[in-house]
């Protein structure tokens, strides 16, 4: 396993990191969860993802009895909550969004379904429009004042709304974001390679990267149509069918069928090119990673084998195919 800084910070995280989103998802029971942590931690992973609105607080809950079940010491790993949305369905006007309210409640909400004493990682789970932000970096560095966080940072956030909370830490000597969870994959990329790219030397944002699969389009499982036993068929799932359905998704389907011909020519597989290929970018501090199974952990954490292979010409082969490199930089410090 590979260990990078996350941005300017002292903190070392696994270049691969295990998400709950998916995993958790499709299965509540503490055991399966554990296999699925355990085969992540055992290959060097030591950040384990969550957020209040994962299955409704009920992620966090099953992460947090693996966790305790596990026995891993609490200086070997970890764990993050987001915030924003809230755990249960139907919430009142208190019990979402970014005040200050929300957030202490939330993060203490956090830990003790993680059953741990502090939040590793806090992020801002998308920017809400009704809150200052003046207010959000208060709050988030008064719990790192307190002991309840030790880093915080953000998800989703443009350029702009980044450097307006950065420069109201400076302006108040408060703690500023250490870190961006953004989308990021083949399809993906405008935002962490235009979009930031000057937040990474400026600021020293880190970046924990989520859906590095796309959705799991970059399995290449939906190059010859949809399986029965995909997550697509499931309901709740209509929106993501509708994405792979449209016009851009079979665009991307068959972009995916002339990446997998380059994986066979490496002699990997099209899920274990597509995390490598996020890997070799040296702005992004961890892979947040999800699975339904253990085979699936395993092949993730594997990823790191393909890295190496990624020469300049695979890179520009790979290029060709995705015709969609960005260009020029659309923000100004």
């Amino acid at each position: 396993m590979e260990y990078r800084r996350l941005g300017k910070s002292g903190l070392k995280v696994s270049v691969l990191s295990f998400g709950s989103w998916v995993t958790f998802g499709n299965q509540m029971d503490v055991d399966a969860a554990l296999e699925s942590m355990a085969a992540a931690y055992d290959a060097g992973c030591n950040f384990f993802d969550n957020a209040e609105i994962y299955a409704h607080g009920q992620s966090e809950t099953i992460m947090g009895q693996a966790l305790k079940k596990s026995g891993w010491r609490r200086d070997s790993y970890i764990v993050s909550s987001k915030v924003m949305w809230g755990a249960i369905p139907d919430t009142q006007p208190t019990q979402r969004g970014l005040s200050r309210k929300h957030l202490v409640e939330a993060c203490h909400q956090a830990m003790e379904r993680l059953q741990v004493d502090y939040l590793d990682l806090y992020f801002c789970h998308r920017p809400d429009p009704e809150v200052p932000i003046e207010e959000v970096v208060w709050t988030m560095s008064n719990l790192i004042q307190q002991g309840k966080v030790l880093y915080w940072g953000t998800s989703e956030w443009s350029a702009q709304q980044l450097m307006e909370a950065y420069s109201v830490a400076r302006q108040y000597n408060l703690i500023p974001p250490t870190m961006e969870q953004p989308q990021y994959h083949m399809f993906h990329r405008h935002t962490v390679e235009v979009e930031y790219a000057r937040l990474y030397e400026a600021i020293g944002l880190g970046t924990t990267i989520w859906s590095p699969l796309a959705s799991g389009l970059l399995t290449g499982k939906y190059n010859d149509g949809v399986p029965d036993d995909s997550r697509l068929t499931l309901p709740g799932y209509e929106w993501l069918r509708e994405m792979f359905e449209s016009e851009e998704g079979r665009r991307r389907i068959q972009k995916t069928r002339e990446l997998t011909q380059v994986a066979d020519e490496l002699g990997t597989s099209m899920a274990k090119l597509a995390i490598a290929w996020c890997v070799k970018n040296p702005n992004v501090s961890t892979v947040i990673t999800g699975a339904s199974r253990v085979e699936q952990v395993v092949e993730n954490m594997a990823a790191l084998e393909v890295v190496p292979l990624l020469t300049d010409d695979v890179m520009e082969k790979l290029e060709a195919v995705l015709d969609n490199k960005p260009k020029g930089m659309d923000f100004q410090l």
